[in-house]
């Protein structure tokens, strides 16, 4: 089977049905997909150049596309459900059953998902982006603030893990590297002691950190397999020794490392009500 090319439409920013699509992608393995997005289809004029794009995707491939859509509009969605492509309708799949069991017609209003429907929160999540780039990599070091300090060495996650946070979730997350000094002493940063209760460690699998540094300083000694397989040793001794809770971060995505985070410390989630 040749490429199938994935069109995500959406009349927003095209993140909820990036994220819904992609989930059920990610079912289909040994398939190679193109994704295409389509944002802000609003009018009757943008769904027609969608359909026109979808079709002649269609033509060049000579397999129809799979599409994913979140438009709310009802007249949006039937001329995106005339093109040459497996259209499948998330509205459609799961609004059409809500508002039959709440017997409650739905506003069908756009960019509720991702609009600033609470001022507070998004202002939560703001200030949170804004920490954790002011106590990024032992910058800063306002511990007795944040909800959470990330720790581990150079390369592992920390910094995108503590920006998804805020972003997603506005918790306040800092995150300290754990320098070579810090691994040879075997104990926490004197920084870092006062605040062990809000610590949890970030690890890695040696090969996969090697990679990931040698991409960034070739044939260096901060990536040489030597290195690697020191600070990695030291670091989960440091960890057993002081019963800071860690996560290999491996084969894991962003998303997955933040979700498993909160849900072993219990930081609350302030992107909810």
């Amino acid at each position: 089977m040749g490429r199938r090319t994935v069109f995500f439409v959406s009349d927003q920013t095209g993140v909820t049905a990036e994220t819904l699509g992609h989930s059920l992608m990610t079912q289909f393995e040994g398939l190679e997909f193109r994704a295409v997005t389509l944002p802000f289809v609003s009018t009757l004029d943008k769904a027609e150049e969608a359909v026109r794009r979808i079709d002649r995707t269609a033509l060049e491939d000579g397999l129809r596309p799979i599409v994913f859509s979140t438009l709310v509009q009802d007249d949006l969605r039937e001329v995106v459900r005339r093109s040459n492509g497996l259209c499948l309708d998330f509205f459609a799949a799961f609004v059409g059953p809500l508002e039959e069991e709440l017997d409650t017609r739905s506003t069908h209003r756009t960019g509720r998902a991702h609009g600033i429907a609470d001022p507070a929160m998004y202002s939560v999540r703001i200030n949170a982006t804004n920490f954790a780039l002011a106590n990024d990599d032992g910058v800063g070091g306002d511990y007795e603030h944040a909800d959470l300090v990330l720790i581990g060495v150079s390369r592992c996650g920390k910094t995108p893990t503590c920006l998804y946070l805020a972003l997603q979730y506005g918790v306040f997350a800092a995150n300290y590297p754990l320098t070579e000094e810090d691994l040879e002493s075997g104990h926490l940063p004197p920084r870092l002691e006062p605040f062990r209760s809000k610590l949890f460690a970030l690890t890695i699998k040696p090969e996969r950190l090697q990679q990931i540094r040698h991409e960034r300083r070739p044939n260096s000694r901060y990536a040489s397999a030597q290195q690697v397989r020191f600070e990695l040793s030291a670091v989960e001794a440091l960890i057993a020794r002081h019963g800071i809770p860690s996560l290999d971060t491996t084969e894991c995505s962003i998303e997955e490392i933040a979700s498993r985070i909160l849900n072993t410390t219990g930081i609350e989630r302030r992107n909810r009500a």
